[in-house]
This record gives structure tokens, sequence and C-alpha cells, in this order.
């Protein structure tokens, strides 16, 4: 079992950066693929980022390339989503997610957390 919980979300100008993290309880954590996804107003949840349980590998969403990046802290039991260059369209409710092995399909992820909200003015 894996509880995740995100945190650093908020309200910041157009090309401003935010970095959330998300703080994962249980001692399997590092076995996990962790991913980003986020769902904005009358929108699907979409796939944002993941990272393998060893940080060996990410993949990226194209709208989010170059501007958004993920790492992970397995001694912290932490993953982290550096937000660059924001844009208004990045504005959604961002959740943390934990699969068995890498990938982004949200089918595919087994633990979430209850999402934080990123807002971006422009």
């Amino acid at each position: 079992q894996v509880q995740l919980v995100e945190s650093g979300g908020g309200l910041v100008q157009a090309g401003g950066s935010l970095r959330l993290s998300c703080a994962a309880s249980g001692r399997t954590f590092s076995t996990y693929a962790m991913g980003w996804f986020r769902q904005a107003p009358g929108k699907e949840r979409e796939f944002v980022a993941a990272i393998s349980w060893s940080a060996g590998s990410t993949l990226y969403a194209d709208s989010v390339k170059g501007r958004l990046t993920i790492t992970r802290d397995n001694a912290k039991n932490t993953v982290y989503l550096q937000m660059n260059s924001l844009k208004p369209e990045d504005t959604a409710v961002y959740y943390c997610a934990a699969r068995p092995g890498l990938g982004i399909s949200s089918s595919g992820y087994i633990y979430w957390g209850q999402g934080t909200q990123v807002t971006v003015s422009s």
C-alpha cells in the first residue's frame, strides 16, 4: 500500500515557475514508477510525465517537453515536478500516481494522490 500527498500548487503568472512535490508513505515507494497527471475543468485527465523506479528513464507529454521536469528522491520517498515557463493552459489539478512499471496510461496506475491546484494567470 502506498499513500501519496501532493503539495506545492498555487497561483503563478505566465512565464513563472512552480515545483510540485509528492510525498509517499510505505516502504515500497522505490519499487514503483511514478507519474504526474493533470485535469483541467471540463477536460479529461491527461498524462504529463513519468519516471522509472530508478530514475533512469523518463517520459513526457509533448505539450510539456522542455518546460517540465520530473525527478525523484527515493531516500525521501518523494517525486517532484519542476514546472518552468508556465502557460495559462497549464492550469489544472495535478495528481501524482504510482504503478509497477513505467507507462503513460492512467489505467496502469494503482495509487493516486488527492491532487494540487495549479493556476497560471495570463
